[in-house]
């Protein structure tokens, strides 16, 4: 039986919804890690100007503009380390088209909609993936609506509100699934930097 390939993406974008870090793991049906790479987008990073990473007041500390010169200078490091390279929307596109050449993975991301959008926007073409699913939408369909996810969100309280019929309200978000799931509650929240979300919060699934 040919061997199935997956591969989980994930992106981080400007201000006006372009991507400006851009990641991918190809995984084996047993987690293996078999090929990776993590790229800033030439074009899009280095130009701060007309391309400021996203920010959001009201999303937290992380997201605010208090917070944005550090999360360039974790960037700037990356880039300095090596584990990052500043790479062009083309050499993006043949990376993926190699990878699809090579493994023909199933695409997959956490909120797959969000990530093929921006991507688009960018233009980062992840149309040759013709098969994909949103690992959002299996989560929550697979672990989400049992007892013992719900049992976990109550005995921790991780419950995020009552709505206005009464019900509490289950977080479903990446750290919440991956918490659950490795049943360590002190996992700390996605860095949101794309590699390591791949590798931390979507390959324990």
């Amino acid at each position: 039986m040919k061997k199935q390939f997956l591969m989980l993406l994930d992106s981080e974008t400007c201000q006006d919804g372009s991507v400006a870090d851009v990641g991918a793991v190809i995984v084996d049906r047993s987690g293996i890690v078999i090929n990776q790479f993590a790229c800033l987008v030439k074009g899009v990073y280095d130009d701060r100007e007309n391309f400021p990473l996203f920010t959001n007041e009201l999303a937290g500390d992380l997201w605010n503009q208090a917070s944005l010169d550090k999360r360039y200078s974790q960037y700037d490091m990356m880039l300095d380390s090596g584990s990052r390279m500043l790479a062009s929307i083309h050499a993006i596109n043949g990376w993926l088209m190699r990878a699809k050449a090579h493994y023909n993975p199933i695409l997959t991301a956490y909120n797959l909609p969000f990530d093929i959008s921006h991507c688009q926007q960018t233009g980062i073409d992840l149309t040759p993936f013709d098969r994909r699913f949103c690992l959002w939408s299996a989560s929550v369909s697979v672990f989400a609506k049992t007892k013992k996810y719900r049992q976990f969100i109550l005995d921790n309280h991780l419950f995020k509100a009552v709505t206005k019929l009464g019900n509490m309200s289950y977080p479903t978000n990446a750290e919440t699934m991956t918490r659950f799931i490795l049943g360590d509650i002190s996992i700390p929240d996605e860095p949101h930097t794309s590699l390591e979300d791949c590798i931390g919060y979507e390959l324990p699934y």
